[in-house]
């Protein structure tokens, strides 16, 4: 009976031993290869650091856009709503304001027009205004002035100075100013 239990105590001890080799030479190995890793990790590190600086300048910019095209969108419908009459009561409100200008100026208004064209997909009519007016040079630079300052959006398509009444202004300096400008309502 000692002879079988002998053999297993050698099976044994030659087991423990060859794991302890195992384990030594795990070692070794772990430590020869470790100036490596070391490095090796290392210069992962810095890469991903590198990468992580890259990332983070991009989302900063990223936040930096996001509020200049917040703002901008903000600047944009406040220009859209403030600028741009609805055309339920645009027609009157430019009528009036050509009117009050053309007053304040000195001149009579001859007659305004408007054409109306959809603008597809912007959300605006493009009004087109025909007008004429009649008196001295002072009041139609003082027109063409009040046009410019204007609370209402108006852009000057064309310009025509004549003289009024077929060419008997010339006497009284009566001058008559043909206008085609262009607004835009919000639909």
């Amino acid at each position: 009976m000692n002879q079988p239990w002998s053999v297993l105590k050698k099976w044994i001890t030659g087991a423990i031993v060859a794991l302890f080799l195992l384990d030594f030479g795990l070692v070794y190995i772990s430590w020869q290869s470790s100036p490596e890793a070391v490095q090796a990790l290392r210069e992962q590190r810095d890469r991903l650091e590198t990468q992580y600086k890259k990332l983070k300048g991009d989302v900063e910019r990223g936040d930096r856009i996001k509020t200049t095209v917040s703002k901008g969108q903000q600047d944009y419908d406040s220009f859209y709503k403030a600028t741009f009459l609805s055309s339920q009561d645009g027609y009157s409100s430019i009528e009036t304001d050509l009117t009050q200008l053309a007053s304040k100026a000195g001149l009579r208004t001859v007659g305004i027009q408007f054409e109306q064209k959809e603008v597809k997909g912007r959300g605006v009519t493009d009004v087109g205004i025909t007008e004429s007016v009649e008196g001295n040079y002072n009041s139609v630079v003082q027109f063409i002035n009040g046009l410019e300052r204007s609370k209402y959006f108006y852009l000057l398509k064309d310009l025509k100075l004549d003289l009024a009444n077929g060419g008997q202004g010339v006497n009284n300096g009566t001058l008559r100013l043909h206008l085609e400008l262009h607004t835009y309502f919000r639909t």
